[in-house]
This record gives structure tokens, C-alpha cells and sequence, in this order.
């Protein structure tokens, strides 16, 4: 099947679930990562499909080529979709059904078959709410007199990849301030009241940080020129932020090259290891 451009139609992942599909949807970019930079296929949650008519409508709405991926709880939802895919010519995958089988016999436990039980309102999912809302509002720089109770701040200069981090480990329940740094502009003091080991200084490769900073002017439509891609600038502002990070005594991290979910997990390392009593030079 052709696109409008008259080029082939790129195929189609459709990520299939009785509730977010928030799980398959992760499983799937994951594998799709692997195939030329994660452009091979594009990917469609469908989430809420908890009729034997919404299971069929979908396989009958898929556009070719596809794949469909998906987590539903009851079986017979899943036995229904494997059916109706294999008729149409449609290659699936089952996420869930195989693991809560083998948990069954594990467990000698029949399964409770309630979609959506991991996101039900309970304590963990308020702790995780009031840490994205914490970490909202201390994004960038701002409500700088709540630094005191972030779990940890995140500081360097712009396009470190602090606002990414910092929202991946609230979702975590890690309440994240994250503060930039600029030459012209000195820290704020609550900064340096901080115990070391709950800052985190991020830098990068000025090279990379050029680069990353030049394709974000040009999505902008801003000129390539000035001080913000100026290569000269950007090594003042990497070592400024040197001179911050040797001041507090905190932790580096350098994201050149990492993935957000590298990021955090390196500075989950480094929390860790503070909850540990483990100092830091």
C-alpha cells in the first residue's frame, strides 16, 4: 500500500490494550530501536479494547503492513484477537497472556483479570503525581526557594537534557529540581546549602552540545549565527559550569552520547549511593 506521496506506506505497529498500553508501547519502541534508529515502523497505541467488537474492529481497521502487539487480560479477548489477526493475514504478538500464565503456575493462583490495576488510585500513584507536579514547577530554574526539598537538583547549561531527566525521574516518585547555569547569572545560595550528594551537575562534549544546539535553532527558524551556537560561547559556558559543579562538590554526569534513560539511571546510581552513607570527592 502506497502512501499519498505515492511511496510505500511505513509499516504500522499497533500497540493493543484493555487499558493504557502504556507497558507494550515501551516493548515495542524498545525493539523498534533496533532497526534503523527506530524509524523503521511507526507506532499506534490502541488503548481501552475490552469488547470481543472493539478486538474485531481493530484488525478490521489495521493498515497493511502492520504488526499488532498486545496486552489484554482476558483470555478470551486474547484467543478472539489471535484468531481474527491470523484470518486477516496479520502477524500478532501476545505481551501479557504468556508471562501470566507462567506466574499462574508458579503461584498455583488464578489471576484476578482486572484491566488497569497498575495505575489504580492508590499511595504510590499520588507520590508519583506530587513528584511530577513538584518537578513541573521547579523546571528551569523556577521556584528556587523549594530547592531544599528536591530529592535532587539537576544543574548545567542549556541542552544538557535537565528538563527530559528530571520529568523521567518523576515519574520514578523523585521529586527533581533542575537549575541552568550561565556565566552572566550567579547560582542561587540555596544551591550551595545543598548536601553535594543531592546535586547532580550534567555537562557534555562542546562539540555535541554545538550540534544539539544548531538543530534546535533551525526548528526554531532562528538564525544558525550568535552567541547560543557560537562555539567559543558554548566552551565559556562548559567551563563556568565546571567551576560550579568543583564549588558545590558534587557529582558529573556527561550526557554526550546517552540516552535520557542512561542519564537517570546514572543519577539514581549516585542517589543510592548517598541514601548509603557513601561520600563523594
Amino acid at each position: 500500500m502506497a502512501g499519498a506521496d505515492g511511496q510505500p506506506a511505513r509499516p504500522v505497529v499497533y500497540v493493543v490494550s484493555d487499558s493504557l498500553g502504556e507497558t507494550a508501547e515501551l516493548v515495542v519502541r524498545a525493539a523498534i530501536t533496533q532497526f534503523n534508529q527506530g524509524t523503521a515502523a511507526e507506532v499506534r497505541r490502541v488503548p481501552y479494547i475490552d469488547t470481543a467488537d472493539a478486538v474485531r474492529d481493530v484488525v478490521a481497521r489495521a493498515r497493511r503492513p502492520c504488526l499488532i502487539v498486545y496486552t489484554l487480560i482476558h483470555p478470551d479477548l486474547r484467543r478472539l484477537l489471535a484468531r481474527e489477526a491470523e484470518a486477516a493475514g496479520i502477524p500478532s504478538v501476545d505481551v501479557m497472556g504468556p508471562v501470566m500464565e507462567a506466574l499462574r503456575g508458579m503461584l498455583k493462583m488464578e489471576p484476578r483479570l482486572e484491566p488497569g490495576l497498575i495505575h489504580r488510585l492508590d499511595e504510590q500513584y499520588f507520590s508519583r503525581i506530587e513528584a511530577i507536579e513538584f518537578t513541573v514547577r521547579c523546571d528551569d530554574g523556577k521556584d528556587l526557594h523549594n530547592l531544599s526539598k528536591a530529592d535532587v537538583v539537576l544543574i548545567g547549561v542549556s541542552r544538557t537534557s535537565k528538563t527530559p531527566v528530571s520529568m523521567y525521574l518523576a515519574n520514578r516518585n523523585l521529586k527533581v529540581a533542575n537549575v541552568p547555569l550561565v556565566p552572566e547569572v550567579e547560582p542561587p545560595a540555596a544551591l550551595f546549602r545543598l548536601p553535594p550528594g543531592r546535586v547532580v551537575g550534567l555537562t557534555i562534549q562542546p562539540e555535541k552540545l554545538q550540534q544539539i544546539r544548531l538543530q534546535r535553532l533551525r526548528k526554531l527558524g532562528a538564525a544558525a549565527a550568535g552567541r547560543y551556537g557560537d562555539p567559543e560561547r558554548i566552551r565559556e559556558e562548559l567551563a563556568y559550569a565546571e567551576q560550579v559543579f568543583r564549588r558545590i562538590g558534587c557529582p558529573v554526569i556527561d550526557v554526550t552520547n546517552k540516552a535520557v534513560e542512561e542519564t537517570a539511571a546514572e543519577v539514581m546510581q549516585i542517589l543510592n549511593k548517598g541514601a548509603f552513607g557513601v561520600g563523594y570527592d
